[in-house]
């Protein structure tokens, strides 16, 4: 008895050319003639960070949050104010013993945006929060057991009320989480094939591959002296930058594939910018990609980053660090970016918004000064200022009245002098 999935059936079976009962696919038909299927590359997120655009897009995203600063603030009866001590040092200044808030803060949003996925443990002692600890999401299982989150690093056990997480995009249990990397697998792809067949067109002296053409060599070793021959003619020739290069009697060399013109090569390698540049949400003109940039849409697409993009991922960390800080009953505390902080390099943006904010009695000439970490005036400086001019209707002040209409007498004594 044959078993339907026996070896020996199998072999009965075997695809082959001399078997015209056994249809044969288009691959194993070119691989009867040793003509591999071409295999895209492996996309892992060191080969992506080889992709300028992608390790633009990972770099940029990372610096501009990191460089935003963040602060605690608590409600008072004047308001909101700030709050220092630890809580300041491990939110804007330093989270732990070994890392300043920058470094931290980038390598967090470099595993939100390669990856998918930011992680920190929070550590506390009895006087409260005490530092921030950065937790390897690639070697961090997190599980569920009932509705409880738990985050397995180590060889231990951290609950969710213990743990920073910010994913990049969560699957639809609510666990697992989908990294960009991952998601733009194919335009990745396709834009290490590109890098890789450039590298190797002009590495080979921009001479594409060549197909020799014309009665072929008897014998196998008889062909690879004919390659091996026209294969040494063309290395001279480019070497000695000669143009010309001789080639057997009777045989033409023809080129293999598209060049790279025909294959519009370069408008390929823009528009996987511009896929990349949508799998991170990023306007291109961060990418450097300025081939439809002007002044005004530039400008545009710098309040887009802001309103769309910067906005929102500053926001999911403030809800992580609110939740996990302060629990769900914060007794009046929040931390909160500045995203004022992203036009700290526009000098004349940010000198007019604080001139329109003092005119408008938004802030006092000393918090600017604070702003720009300069030292205090007291006084006058910090006090609400508004212009004189901007008075509630009705209460025109009595100095900026238009005067009276003069009497008939006075104007009679006016014309009579």
């Amino acid at each position: 008895m044959k078993w339907p999935f026996s070896r020996e059936k199998s072999a009965e079976t075997r695809s082959s050319i001399e078997n015209p009962t056994v249809p044969v696919s288009a691959e194993n038909f070119m691989a009867f003639f040793g003509v591999q299927q071409a295999s895209m590359p492996r996309v892992t997120i060191d080969t992506a960070l080889t992709v300028p655009a992608v390790l633009a897009a990972v770099a940029f995203m990372s610096r501009t949050l990191a460089a935003l600063p963040r602060h605690a603030y608590r409600d008072s009866k004047d308001g909101a104010k700030r709050v220092g001590g630890k809580l300041e040092t491990v939110v804007n200044r330093a989270p732990n013993e070994t890392m300043g808030s920058f470094a931290f803060w980038q390598w967090f949003w470099q595993q939100v945006f390669t990856g998918g996925r930011g992680l920190a443990y929070i550590e506390r002692t009895p006087q409260g929060l005490d530092s921030l600890w950065p937790m390897d999401p690639a070697k961090t299982v997190v599980k569920r057991i009932g509705l409880r989150t738990v985050y397995q690093f180590e060889g231990r056990d951290y609950p969710a009320e213990d743990v920073i997480d910010v994913p990049f995009m969560l699957h639809s249990d609510g666990v697992k989480h989908y990294g960009p990397i991952q998601r733009a697998t194919k335009a990745i792809q396709l834009a290490i094939a590109m890098n890789d067949y450039g590298s190797n067109f002009f590495a080979g002296g921009g001479v594409p591959p060549l197909a020799l053409e014309g009665p072929l060599p008897a014998g196998a070793d008889a062909m690879k002296r004919a390659q091996t021959d026209i294969k040494r003619s063309v290395d001279a020739a480019k070497n000695a930058s000669d143009p010309i290069f001789p080639i057997p009697a009777g045989y033409k060399l023809a080129p293999v594939g598209i060049d790279p013109a025909k294959g519009q090569m370069v408008e390929a390698r823009r528009f996987q910018v511009e896929e990349i540049a949508r799998a991170w949400q990023l306007p291109p003109v961060f990418l450097q990609d300025l081939s439809r940039a002007t002044f005004s849409n530039a400008e545009q697409q710098d309040l887009h980053l802001v309103k769309h993009l910067i906005g929102q991922w500053a926001k999911a960390l403030e809800d992580e660090m609110n939740l996990k800080f302060f629990g769900r009953n914060n007794n009046g505390r929040w931390i909160e970016h500045a995203l004022d902080g992203i036009l700290r390099g526009d000098f004349v943006s940010r000198m007019n918004g604080y001139g329109v904010a003092i005119q408008n009695a938004i802030r006092t000439p000393d918090e600017i000064r604070a702003l720009e970490n300069l030292p205090s005036k007291g006084g006058e400086a910090d006090k609400l200022h508004i212009q004189g001019a901007t008075v509630p209707l009705g209460s025109q002040n009595v100095s900026q009245a238009a005067p009276p209409p003069a009497n008939d007498n006075q104007e009679n004594e006016a014309e009579a002098a």
